[in-house]
């Protein structure tokens, strides 16, 4: 196929385009980077893993490499065809980055220089033709402050801000039902600030939310490793934001994980550890309201290094097999992505209790941070006998009684409940007597 003129595309649809049109707040995504999009291999039984897990939407890269292998000679490689036509009966929702460079264009350069961009604009347009109605989200480029060449911070904000301006126009003219992300910004980008510098120089006028890579699994001074300490963080960033701005950011996490290498790695947690940090990501995640969802990094472990961090951000083996992470994410997964968040009914500091609501039903999420404690907790309504809640740390035993009991005066339930680093799910069922009261004993 030939190349696509970007340029005969109107600069009035930028013009034309408001980012943050009047519509319903979806549900909060639960989603998953894959590595599977370019796979020569069958990708379904991976994909109906993802599907059980209960995620909604699977992330994965459209390299520009693989679209345009000669200059200016364009197509869609059959291996994306095979992904999505998996993905369509599964009902989940698609991210592909835009990104990445072409040796045809400046030895793979990324598209800073109008040399390069003007490449990568034609197969931008082109690729959201092709795959139009199939691709919810496009997220334009990856990681672009930290990837080379290096034109330090305020270069390389100014150059990917560019590119923004020019990318952004040309998804909606071909895809115009697709949700535009910008940034895919790491930490250390954050840290830096790079996310200020765009959101300064007005990205939110051409996207349609932020998206963050926010990883802590190497903050080890402080605890700032745990999920915790990072909500704390995105917190903080989300308010800066939007005064910079001048507007509420929506947030995307199309990146988040924990490793799972253990101590064979300084930055490493072991798989249980892994587990209980993904649980309270995901609930914390929901405390924030500016977070419209969140991408687990990754669906499946990408080796068997056991000293290799890259080898073990995933929820499978490479087998296939379920790691500990994939079995919480299956229990949690429906609460988190359906229910809506009390702020009322919560308690965001240790001891933390997230409650969610959903349909009439009520479900409270309590852990501790650190060492073994209790919690009483206080409901309106209820009745009395043996409180019922999904313990985490062994989440294939579903919902069942433990041994903390209810114990109801006057219309009021309190019941001490155990507490430890894995979150522990109480089904309140329809006591929605508010606002939810807890003391820690």
């Amino acid at each position: 196929m030939g190349a696509f003129d970007w340029r005969a595309l109107s600069a009035a649809l930028c013009v034309a385009w408001c980012a943050h049109a009047q519509a319903q707040a979806p549900a909060f995504i639960v989603g998953v980077g894959t590595h599977l999009l370019n796979a020569e291999t069958d990708v379904r039984p991976a994909l109906a893993k993802a599907h059980e897990a209960g995620i909604g939407s699977v992330r994965d890269d459209a390299w520009w490499g693989h679209v345009e292998r000669q200059k200016n000679q364009l197509g869609v490689p059959p291996a994306w065809g095979r992904y999505l036509n998996a993905l369509q009966p599964l009902g989940m929702s698609t991210v592909l980055i835009l990104g990445y460079g072409n040796s045809a264009y400046n030895n793979n350069a990324k598209p800073a220089f109008e040399s390069v961009r003007g490449g990568f604009l034609g197969y931008t347009a082109f690729v959201t033709q092709q795959l139009k109605g199939r691709v919810d989200y496009w997220e334009i480029y990856n990681e672009w402050d930290i990837a080379k060449p290096r034109f330090g911070l305020e270069g390389d904000s100014k150059s990917y801000l560019k590119l923004v301006e020019l990318a952004a126009p040309v998804v909606r003219a071909q895809a115009p039902e697709a949700k535009v992300l910008a940034g895919a910004i790491t930490a250390e980008g954050i840290k830096a600030g790079f996310a200020d510098r765009l959101l300064q120089g007005g990205v939110m006028n051409h996207a349609d939310g932020l998206s963050l890579h926010p990883y802590v699994h190497c903050e080890k001074s402080d605890n700032g490793y745990k999920p915790e300490h990072w909500i704390g963080w995105l917190r903080k960033l989300s308010a800066r934001f939007d005064a910079e701005a001048g507007k509420p950011v929506p947030l995307y996490l199309t990146e988040m994980g924990w490793h799972s290498t253990g101590d064979r790695h300084p930055c490493g947690v072991s798989q249980s550890t892994q587990a209980a940090f993904l649980a309270r990501s995901f609930l914390l995640a929901r405390t924030l309201p500016a977070i419209k969802g969140m991408w687990w990094y990754d669906l499946i472990d990408d080796g068997t290094d056991p000293a290799e961090q890259e080898h073990h951000f995933g929820l499978l083996n490479p087998d296939l097999s379920p790691k500990p992470a994939f079995n919480v994410l299956k229990a949690i997964a429906p609460q988190v992505a359906g229910g809506q968040f009390e702020a009322a009914g919560s308690l965001l500091g240790g001891p933390w209790a997230v409650l969610l609501s959903e349909g009439g039903h009520q479900r409270l999420a309590v852990w501790a941070d650190g060492s073994d404690t209790s919690l009483t907790v206080r409901v309106e309504g209820g009745q009395p006998g043996p409180l019922k809640a999904l313990d985490l740390a062994t989440p294939e035993q579903g919902y069942r009684p433990i041994a903390s009991q209810w114990e109801c005066t006057a219309g009021r339930c309190q019941a001490s409940v155990p507490l430890t680093g894995f979150p522990l799910v109480i089904d309140l069922g329809d006591a929605r007597g508010l606002p939810f009261d807890a003391a820690q004993d």
